[in-house]
């Protein structure tokens, strides 16, 4: 979720100061993302210049409101319509790791799957316990902390899908090519865009 996006519809509700819009980014999203007061304010200082927030006079305390502008709330109000779009994925460690573990020499792959499995297991039950101990949702903060915790679960899931994807591949290609060996041309090697495709389907 982008930050800017997110203090910004923050603020389509009532102006605020930068230390009440961490508090409230961070309790309407579960606590997933915190930021720090820096962040904040680098972002609304960012804001102001581009002209899409504006800053009142401190209060007793020295604090200083923000509020959007007219292009703010326009521009907010485009983002809530606007799909997110997947075409640029951020970079995934986890996939970086995989994809290096086939063409370097020296990686057991296949300990490096189990690890990651055992990790992921441990995490999806975690989260499946955290699941079963949460109240039915009775507001809007509630229902957002269970959308986010639900998202985790489903991600969890689709990870170990991927991982046991990656096996099946990786049994497929013994004997065809050493895993060691790079991919001629530049090109991805079977094993990893089977295994990245297989994700794609589980998400």
């Amino acid at each position: 979720m982008s930050v800017k996006q997110g203090l910004m519809a923050l603020l389509a509700q009532e102006p605020m100061y930068g230390a009440r819009l961490r508090a409230e980014f961070e309790a309407r999203t579960g606590g997933t993302w915190p930021l720090n007061v820096g962040q904040v304010y680098t972002t609304l200082s960012r804001l102001e210049r581009d002209g899409l927030v504006v800053a009142s006079g401190g209060d007793d305390e020295g604090r200083i409101e923000y509020s959007l502008t007219d292009s703010g709330r326009a521009e907010t109000s485009r983002w809530w319509l606007t799909p997110v779009t997947r075409e640029s994925s951020p970079r995934d460690e986890l996939v970086i790791k995989l994809a290096l573990a086939v063409t370097l020499p020296g990686v057991d792959v296949a300990a490096v799957v189990q690890a990651q499995r055992t990790a992921t297991l441990k995490h999806l039950r975690d989260l499946t316990r955290l699941k079963a101990r949460a109240d039915e949702p009775s507001d809007g903060r509630d229902l957002a902390w269970s959308l986010v915790l639900e998202n985790h679960l489903f991600t969890a899931e689709a990870e170990a899908r991927w991982l046991d994807h990656i096996e099946s591949a990786l049994s497929r290609h013994r004997g065809r090519m050493p895993l060691s060996s790079p991919p001629p041309s530049g090109d991805v090697p079977d094993v990893v865009e089977s295994a990245a495709a297989g994700r794609e389907r589980s998400r």
